[in-house]
């Protein structure tokens, strides 16, 4: 303990997670710093070193010692803060674990190495003239680039003409994430079979089957724990998330598996005092499991999840290991026996209209035990011109919910969802 609060940075920190954050046990003796805006940080093609001189120049001027400098967002944040800990001596994971995670092409090279629950993948050579799935590589797969947000620019492809399709348009905006990660690859010692790849690449992956659930842990003094695996449920008959719900509802036999594989691949890795998030398919039919992709990060969107469930939101885990603290998480301590994170979206273009205020919110969340909402777009805004949306829909609201059974959490969702009274009009409309 100190007799001063510790000075903790949060690469684009944000109001949603400033409550969930000070709700972390031992958190009265922190004092959380903002260090670059989600504009700053995900908005356009990110150039790496002017956001590292932006950076510095802040914790240059801070008046006090840096005790922890964390981030829970993708790339650049994730390599930001390896890159600022090797500066001003905070504690983190490698950089290169964390580029072993992020560059999916890489990271199943290094998968393939210790497991064979993966699909089979290739790289799609984006400068031929007419590109093609790799050798192996059978339909229905997926399209993605090694490196993106949120499911930006991953395509579901079932023949060549969706095959072409998803090809051109990932050549059209895979330099607003690739060209800026090239500048970390630049920075790292790359074996042989990564020699040339760069990060513009294009991945190839035959679809997986089944249930998809998130395994959530972090690396302690070498050994590996996972405190946490979470059921991602799907709108019908699409790929875009509908709900996270924890805990997961899959067999103890299969979750354990889950935190077998989760152990090998990141020491594997190397991953060190850090958190991670690792998203698997499970097919009950064939009993079996396959890793989707591994993200250098806890979930954020999970927080208040373990919030209502265990009694303390994920972010726990992040700032203890970053600040030397125990990362253990409290287990089942919280309020209820269930938590989801629902995703309101809608799968046309268009603009919310009258959005409700922050005093409206407010009170639908008194009005209704156990919920949060979250609203995604701007007054006004058109749908598709916010950042970070999957490829085939469009997130309206984030909805959280605590409840004792499944009934119970759909119940407060379809009540949020109703006391919203979102509207959604034409692009050019204007509110009434």
């Amino acid at each position: 303990m100190t007799d001063r609060p510790l000075n903790v940075f949060v690469l684009g920190l944000d109001e949603a997670n400033l409550p969930t954050l000070r709700a972390v046990p031992g958190a009265d003796d922190m004092a959380f710093h903002p260090l670059l805006t989600i504009k700053e940080l995900q908005s356009g093609e990110v150039s790496v070193p002017d956001l590292l001189d932006r950076a510095h120049r802040v914790l240059d001027a801070f008046d006090g010692p840096v005790d922890a400098i964390v981030g829970y967002w993708d790339f650049p944040v994730s390599t930001l803060v390896p890159l600022l800990g090797e500066r001003y001596g905070t504690r983190a994971t490698s950089l290169e674990s964390i580029v072993k995670c992020e560059h999916k092409y890489w990271s199943r090279l290094v998968q393939q190495e210790v497991i064979s629950e993966h699909p089979r993948f290739g790289r799609v050579d984006l400068t031929a003239d007419d590109p093609r799935p790799p050798d192996g590589v059978r339909f229905p797969m997926w399209l993605k680039p090694a490196l993106s947000y949120s499911s930006e620019l991953a395509y579901g492809v079932g023949d060549m003409d969706e095959f072409r399709q998803a090809v051109d348009a990932i050549k059209k905006g895979i330099h607003r994430v690739g060209r800026p990660f090239e500048y970390i690859l630049d920075r790292l010692d790359l074996p042989e079979e990564m020699a040339g790849v760069g990060g513009q690449v294009c991945l190839a992956e035959e679809t997986l089957n089944g249930v998809q659930v998130a395994v959530e842990g972090y690396v302690h003094d070498g050994e590996v724990t996972v405190y946490g695996v979470l059921d991602s449920i799907n709108y019908p008959d699409s790929t875009s998330f509908l709900r996270h719900q924890y805990p997961s509802a899959l067999p103890e036999p299969v979750q354990a598996r889950l935190r077998s594989i989760a152990d090998r691949v990141m020491r594997r890795i190397g991953w060190s005092e850090a958190t991670f998030s690792i998203e698997f398919f499970h097919d009950p039919a064939t009993d079996t499991t396959a890793l989707l992709e591994i993200n250098p990060r806890h979930s954020q969107s999970h927080a208040e999840l373990f919030q209502y469930v265990d009694g303390a939101p994920n972010h726990h885990c992040m700032l203890a290991l970053a600040l030397g603290r125990d990362p253990a998480l409290p287990h089942r301590q919280g309020p209820y026996d269930l938590a989801a994170k629902w995703y309101y979206r809608w799968f046309t273009d268009g603009v919310v209209h009258e959005l409700p205020s922050d005093r409206e919110i407010a009170a639908i969340e008194r009005d209704i035990p156990g919920v949060r909402i979250d609203l995604v777009p701007d007054a006004a805004q058109r749908l598709s011109d916010s950042d970070q949306q999957d490829s085939y829909s469009y997130e309206v609201a984030h909805i959280f919910t605590g409840g004792d059974s499944e009934a119970e959490l759909r119940e407060k969702y379809d009540r949020c969802v109703a006391a919203l009274g979102l509207g959604l009009g034409t692009p050019d409309a204007t509110p009434s």
